[in-house]
């Protein structure tokens, strides 16, 4: 087994049976693009294992002592993070449908949450 450090666009090789992204896809200039990295270099059956913290959809379902930190760190930390990429600007309270369009407009076509802490999000891809 090898790890190493990429760019989320252009990491190297194909057929992954297994990718991760930690905390990251809503930070990125261009998240769509990263779905669709994934997506080429997955294997037919691989997996796309997604953390990210944890949101509610609605806004005003994120006004808890969790969600009030996370806007906190996604006003300061996030958005400007994405925005210095030209990205979309998701920010640390993207929520499951959000998370989920960058994942399928990237092409992958089955997605589903696999479980969820207080602070995080365990999402599932697969192409």
């Amino acid at each position: 087994m090898t790890f190493a450090a990429a760019k989320s666009t252009d990491y190297p090789s194909k057929g992954y049976d297994f990718v991760a992204h930690f905390d990251c896809l809503h930070d990125m200039g261009d998240p769509v693009g990263a779905a669709k990295h994934v997506k080429k270099t997955l294997a037919q059956n691989g997996t796309w294992m997604i953390v990210e913290p944890f949101a509610n959809d609605r806004v005003e379902d994120n006004l808890n002592p969790v969600g009030r930190v996370f806007h906190a760190a996604s006003t300061m930390i996030c958005v400007p993070a994405t925005l210095a990429s030209n990205g979309p600007a998701l920010g640390a309270q993207a929520g499951e449908a959000r998370l989920r369009g960058v994942v399928m407009k990237g092409g992958l076509t089955r997605f589903r949450r696999v479980t969820q802490t207080p602070f995080n999000l365990e999402l599932e891809a697969r192409p």
